[in-house]
């Protein structure tokens, strides 16, 4: 079997709106007489979009006909029609997250292709987006060493620490290209983001609305949104403007981080030199790539250059891995199918630990799916061991029963992911540990990652065994 797939991934963010389709090639690795195991043997992708400016309509709320105009124009110009995608990735980030009417886009912009991955994505889990994209995890994972990716947008800088290969943090501050906007023709500043307008009052810096300016007068702000990045991965003390500047939270910076990389629409100009007018996107963010290229961030870091820069949020879209979970699982009621899942994996050292170290790491990363404070629904995936003993499983289920305590007040059944075979006795014990009360999913045999997303359908083979699709985000 040699199957090909149109995928198509669309990404919203503060500043930009983009479009990518991406061929993906399935193959069958299994025997004729075994389960089938799908795999995304390559990846191409076949059209890059334009990238326009994220239209926004005057009450803030996003312009969806004029994003839907967008896309069909897009389809038009790579030739394709909207029958022909059977998946992709609708994603908005950044700033544009938080408008009113952000997930009336995302379902009207989900009937452009087959079966989306629709993420309303918080500052958390476009940190680890966009570092995926950017392949920081697989350098990590190559060169036996702990990265930091940089996602700097238009409003925010979004930060993911990985370590061989597993994430351990995120972060996100409110610092980014266009939080200061400068008129192209005559270089008279429009818009000062208000954080920006307290860190130049605080600093002394005279920054106000109208004032002519050159690169050299914004030296000393852009200066100072520089410092406070080194600040966020640990190459100078926090300052007193640095929890100010904090979108949600920076990393906890436990050891000393080696490298690092860029992505986001900044990153070109961080690697690259720029030509041209500095102000030719009415903004300062070539100034602001220029000043972190000269900056200790890339003197005294080990600098990683990433795949993709602007494109490394969305570069490919959703791609589906159909798989069957292992026969030794536990479902407490057949509320099947269960539809894009976000997952959570752990990491070893979180499992390694005591139950109560297991119910903290837990407790701490659900934040990331925290989106103005609302908790998405959750899959908690674990490596689980190959042969446990009655504690290990005992010690495994009171870890997830008090880590998952936020999310077991919400109707939502508990679900759980296991990679070895031990999906039965656990989820018989996370059952008995709610009272028998709440709805339990536990399936092993299933490998998964941060940043996918799972669907789960109805059993099959007499309740034996249940489909699974991971859909991945795929990145160039």
């Amino acid at each position: 079997m040699n199957e090909q797939l149109l995928s198509v991934g669309i990404d919203m963010g503060t500043s930009t709106t983009q479009l990518v389709l991406s061929k993906l090639h399935i193959q069958n690795l299994a025997s004729a007489f075994s389960v089938p195991r799908l795999v995304i043997a390559e990846k191409e992708v076949v059209y890059r979009s334009d990238i326009c400016f994220t239209p926004v309509l005057a009450d803030n709320r996003i312009d969806m006909q004029q994003i839907k105009t967008f896309v069909v124009e897009q389809y038009q110009k790579a030739g394709i029609q909207k029958e022909e995608i059977q998946t992709g990735a609708v994603i908005i980030t950044g700033e544009t997250a938080r408008k009113d009417n952000a997930n009336e886009v995302l379902l009207s912009l989900s009937g452009f292709a087959g079966d989306f991955v629709v993420a309303t994505a918080g500052p958390d889990l476009e940190s680890i987006i966009a570092a995926k994209g950017a392949g920081a995890h697989t350098y990590s994972k190559d060169h036996n060493t702990s990265i930091v990716n940089i996602d700097i947008g238009g409003g925010t800088s979004n930060l993911a620490l990985f370590t061989d290969g597993e994430l351990l943090d995120t972060g996100c501050l409110d610092i980014g290209g266009r939080l200061i906007k400068v008129d192209q023709r005559t270089h008279a500043i429009t818009y000062i983001a208000p954080k920006i307008k307290q860190l130049a009052e605080r600093r002394g810096i005279n920054l106000a609305l109208g004032m002519v300016v050159t690169p050299l007068e914004l030296e000393p702000i852009i200066g100072e949104m520089v410092k406070l990045l080194e600040e966020s991965v640990g190459l100078r003390q926090p300052s007193d403007f640095y929890d100010t500047i904090v979108t949600n939270k920076g990393l906890k910076l436990e050891r000393t981080i080696p490298c690092i990389s860029f992505s986001g629409g900044v990153a070109d100009y961080i690697y690259q030199e720029a030509s041209g007018d500095v102000f030719q996107y009415g903004d300062i963010g070539i100034l602001l790539g220029r000043a972190i290229a000269a900056s200790p961030l890339t003197q005294r870091m080990t600098v990683a250059r990433s795949a993709e820069t602007i494109r490394a949020t969305v570069v490919g879209a959703g791609s589906h891995t159909t798989e069957i979970s292992g026969s030794t699982i536990t479902y407490t009621e057949e509320s099947f199918p269960i539809k894009s899942i976000p997952i959570l994996k752990l990491t070893g050292a979180d499992e390694s630990g005591s139950d109560e170290v297991l119910a903290q790491a837990i407790a701490d990363k659900l934040n990331w799916f925290k989106l103005n404070n609302d908790l998405q629904r959750v899959a908690i995936a674990i490596e689980g061991k190959s042969s446990p003993s009655f504690e290990e499983v005992q010690k495994y289920a009171r870890g997830l029963y008090k880590g998952m305590a936020e999310l077991l007040e919400r109707e939502y059944p508990l679900i759980v992911i296991v990679h070895h075979d031990m999906a039965k006795v656990l989820g018989q014990s996370l059952y008995a540990l709610l009272d028998y009360k709440k709805d339990v999913v536990c399936i092993d045999s299933v490998q998964v990652d941060n940043g996918d997303y799972i669907d789960i359908g109805k059993p099959i083979a007499g309740g034996k065994v249940l489909p699974v699709v991971i859909k991945t985000l795929v990145f160039h």
